[in-house]
């Protein structure tokens, strides 16, 4: 640990001694500050930082900094949990790696997140802190407009950031506020909104449910409707988690017959059927090591879902053709917009897969609950059309982004990005307009002659037909979605007369 460190045997002893200065701390702003001021002792360098990831808020704040020996008051603007503007930070966070530079000064990197001096800054460490399960808290930064060879002391400083992370979360334990409330968390969970864009509360729970198993190695089963970015956070799972240097494979299991499937997924030995004419690794075998994303695994014959739960369970495939079994090290991501609870019910998908799979669900919410989000979705996929189009950025007329704003995109972040690229394509000038997307309102019925009654139906068939058509006619998933038996919502469909001819409609 101290082979790159001038004056080991010094170096040790006041490592030691920051040890012990910290483990007395009776407050979180002492520990804090305590640990600020002890990397810029340890390291020799006039400015340390330590900064905070706050998983609700999706943000990087700076939680202490000590510069020319001196705590500093300044409050300092909050960057993005993925260190939106700084990719040194970014970089840090995301590939949880230490960051060093001895010649700052002369490169390309912004360094924003440094305080302004007359001498440029010209030496940079950046370190992780990282907490029991490998997940990443925080950061560490030391800076010096001096020369320096700070790798050296990445390390220790590590195992010292670690050390008031263990005594912070002690502290937060033992000590609640006045009011018996449980105390703010300092470190949290996070990295980033995992490509997820937007503000929404929907969404924000998402990223923290993501952050909250991203590091583990736990099942995970996607639930949501099509179009809703299933496949994406599925990646940002793999690419932000311990495998991510590993295979991140995708097999949708409705697009392949029953039997295409399984050799798909498990491989075969030669002879093992007409055209087997070699051993062929399944994609369990080609994902070992990594993350296999098994898109509408809803839609997987029960034949397959055995062989499936007894790789889940045991971490066992056997080929098709073979009698023996061998081991894989696969983390298993499942994505489905069907209601598995219901397949159960009726017997199309088993039990026991189902709960193994439920190991932790995460829910991604339909666009219509994150009304919010549809303006900057918006503009982020117009901004990307126009650099694949290579042409200038487009502005937006308050009518478009009013139509936008009103519709209930029943294909989700899918479906606009699609309305969003041909509206790009249509228009000609310099603005986006309201009939580059072709949205209408549906148009309101002028029933100021019908009575109390016929008003009343009249309201319960449009609702009635609403709730079919984002279930695609399923009836049963429908009942539940409006907390009705299903034989009500039958016999009111058949007093309302609607037919599946108007739910297609």
């Amino acid at each position: 640990m101290f082979s790159q460190v001038p004056q080991a045997l010094a170096y040790a002893e006041a490592l030691l001694e920051e040890f012990g200065s910290l483990a007395r701390a009776v407050d979180e702003a002492s520990l804090l500050s305590g640990l600020v001021s002890g990397l810029a002792r340890l390291s020799g360098c006039e400015l340390a930082q330590l900064y905070s990831v706050d998983a609700i808020e999706d943000r990087l704040f700076m939680a202490a900094e000590c510069l020319d020996g001196s705590l500093q008051p300044r409050e300092a603007p909050s960057l993005s949990a993925d260190g939106s503007g700084e990719q040194l930070l970014r970089f840090a966070l995301r590939q949880d790696r230490v960051v060093c530079f001895s010649d700052l000064a002369n490169s390309l990197h912004e360094t924003r997140f440094l305080p302004p001096r007359d001498t440029a800054w010209q030496s940079l460490l950046c370190i992780p802190i990282t907490g029991r399960p490998g997940t990443v808290h925080g950061l560490l930064v030391c800076a010096s407009s001096r020369t320096l060879e700070l790798r050296g002391f990445a390390d220790s400083l590590a195992r010292l950031g670690g050390f008031v992370l263990g005594q912070l979360q002690l502290l937060q334990r033992t000590r609640l506020p006045a009011n018996g409330s449980p105390p703010r968390r300092v470190c949290l969970p996070s990295v980033s909104a995992y490509g997820l864009m937007g503000k929404s509360p929907a969404i924000r729970q998402t990223g923290s449910m993501i952050g909250k198993v991203v590091q583990s190695s736990y099942t995970v089963l996607l639930r949501g409707e099509t179009g809703t970015g299933k496949e994406v956070v599925a990646r940002a799972i793999h690419d932000c988690g311990p495998r991510r240097s590993q295979a991140f494979i995708v097999q949708n299991c409705a697009a392949l017959p029953e039997s295409l499937l399984e050799s798909e997924l498990f491989g075969y030995c030669k002879g093992a059927f007409t055209g087997a004419l070699r051993n062929r690794p399944g994609l369990f075998d080609a994902a070992n090591g990594g993350t296999l994303l098994l898109d509408e695994v809803g839609d997987m014959p029960l034949s397959v879902q055995a062989k499936l739960l007894r790789v889940l369970q045991e971490g066992e495939v056997r080929p098709l053709g073979s009698n023996d079994t061998h081991k894989v090290d696969v983390r298993i991501v499942a994505a489905t917009h069907r209601d598995l609870s219901l397949m159960v019910r009726e017997g199309t998908f088993r039990e026991d897969l189902y709960y193994r799979l439920m190991q932790f669900p995460i829910e991604l919410p339909p666009l219509r609950e994150r009304g919010e989000d549809i303006i900057e979705l918006a503009r982020h996929f117009a901004d990307q059309a126009c650099a694949s189009l290579q042409r200038h950025a487009l502005s937006w007329s308050d009518a478009a982004l009013d139509q936008l704003c009103g519709y209930a995109f029943p294909g989700n972040v899918r479906e606009l990005k699609g309305l969003v690229e041909r509206a790009v394509l249509l228009c000609e000038g310099g603005e986006l307009l309201a009939e580059h997307f072709g949205l209408t309102r549906a148009p309101v019925a002028d029933d100021t002659h019908l009575n109390l009654r016929e008003r009343l139906e009249h309201i319960e068939r449009g609702l009635l037909l609403d709730c079919l058509r984002k279930n695609r006619g399923n009836q049963s998933l429908s009942a539940r979605k409006l907390g009705l038996p299903r034989r009500t919502l039958l016999y009111r469909l058949a007093r309302l007369n609607i037919n599946p001819g108007d739910v297609n409609a």
